[in-house]
């Protein structure tokens, strides 16, 4: 069996002193995929930076404090590869990729965006750039026998089902119907990937994957799925279960998002 693991550790200083170093030892996986780091690995205690059991490959942003993604594997891959060969995000703190045997995985942290400002702009020039790549990537995986797996923060819900208030979020980042038709590019033909969580639970609400810290959300469970494990066809059938690591209590969280855990019978 193969149990990956993405989530969003929104810091992964704070994270470290609200129960992340507990959970990591808890885990099962043999993958782990992190978004929104914000620090360099000089930054990180030794204890966070090389967690004992793990090779921990880290992608920081060159702007300070933002973005950041990593990676966790418990095999010594064969290459990692930061950014997907474009310029502008290519020291963004936005992909980092590892090849392991007959599989490429890969964390991601998709701009979050703005309607209206610039920080939507980044985020429509990144998916155009993006999924020409995945595409790339899928089909050259294809053609050496190989599969991939990209997780992480895709700052997308793809359908209403996606979270719970989808009515009053129509024209905010996130749920815009041009960034859902992307989504379903990539998922469809052109792109030829399959979400995993809603390939095994097509009929449910969520699992919700983030919560606002403000009001009530968590414990009312007014949630988004944003985070995302995304698979070419054949890894795609041969997960065999999926959930959202969700805390007991909103007391018990150590990020904003939760993380999600899916098992391949490798």
């Amino acid at each position: 069996m193969l149990t990956v693991t993405t989530v969003n550790v929104n810091g992964l200083r704070a994270a470290a002193r609200k129960g992340y170093p507990e959970w990591l030892a808890a885990t099962e996986a043999q993958v782990v995929c992190l978004q929104e780091v914000r620090a360099e690995e000089s930054q990180l205690p030794e204890e966070i930076r090389e967690p004992a059991g793990w090779h921990p490959y880290y992608a920081p942003a060159a702007a300070k404090g933002r973005a950041g993604v990593a990676l966790l594997l418990r095999q010594k891959p064969e290459s990692v590869r930061v950014g997907f060969g474009v310029p502008e995000f290519a020291d963004s703190g936005r992909y980092l990729e590892a090849d392991l045997p007959g599989l490429t995985v890969a964390s991601l942290y998709l701009p979050s965006g703005e309607v209206g400002t610039e920080r939507q702009e980044e985020k429509e020039r990144f998916m155009a750039a993006f999924l020409p790549y995945l595409r790339e990537l899928r089909e050259k995986a294809a053609a050496n026998g190989r599969e991939v797996l990209v997780c992480g923060d895709w700052n997308i819900a793809h359908r209403e089902a996606d979270l719970k208030n989808w009515r009053a979020n129509r024209t905010k980042a996130g749920f815009l119907p041009e960034e859902r038709d992307w989504l379903s590019r990539v998922l469809g033909p052109e792109g030829g990937y399959t979400d995993v969580v809603r390939a095994l639970h097509p009929d449910q609400d969520g699992p919700y994957s983030w919560w606002s810290y403000r009001g009530r959300a968590f414990d009312n469970d007014a949630g988004w799925r944003i985070d995302y494990q995304i698979a070419t066809a054949g890894l795609a059938r041969r997960c065999l279960r999926a959930s959202v690591e969700r805390a007991a209590t909103h007391a018990e969280r150590w990020s904003d998002h939760a993380p999600v855990t899916a098992v391949y019978d490798s």
